[in-house]
């Protein structure tokens, strides 16, 4: 097997490509990706045999179906909902996400509620939160931030020391 070498990338740059489109919308500024010097995260205070988890996912109730007191769309905005019963399934249609590759039918896959629950009588984990939580992914780093921030406190009030991030 021989190398072949080339003289550029042959790979797409999320970040060039990124920058190319927003331009390409009339946004005089380039985007600017999100950096800090400091992030949130910190060691757990115990093992996570012993620790509460909680998942955050970005799929949607399907419209109508939002259980009480989570938020119905439009707009998203973060929500938190009981873990149980777990939900039979999520609204992902319009997330983007591979159609042609992939799909969703496995609420598994991207809110595993079910996979971490069978995880505490196999002693993995200490227990799971009463609540999961969702959030949007089409915001500004702004909005991020703020809804970041929901998703914390949401944490707190339930006691959750270890967070599950289960994007679609």
């Amino acid at each position: 097997m021989s190398i072949q070498r080339k003289a550029h990338r042959s790979f797409v740059s999320y970040i060039d490509k990124s920058r190319e489109y927003y331009a390409a919308q009339g946004y005089r500024i380039p985007y600017g990706w999100a950096h800090y010097q400091n992030t949130p995260f910190s060691p757990l205070n115990r093992p996570i045999t012993e620790s509460k988890v909680g998942i955050v996912t970005t799929a949607f109730f399907h419209p109508g179906k939002e259980p009480e007191g989570v938020p119905t769309l439009p707009p998203k905005q973060p929500y938190a909902a009981p873990s149980d019963p777990i939900p039979e399934s999520l609204n992902t249609d319009d997330v983007s996400w591979d159609k042609e590759a992939t799909n969703m039918d496995d609420l598994g896959s991207y809110l595993p509620l079910k996979t971490l629950i069978s995880k505490i009588s196999e002693k993995k984990v200490g227990s799971v939160s009463k609540r999961f939580y969702g959030i949007p992914t089409d915001y500004s780093q702004r909005r991020t931030l703020e809804d970041a921030n929901q998703i914390l406190n949401w944490c707190r009030e339930d006691d959750v020391d270890a967070l599950l991030l289960v994007p679609v």
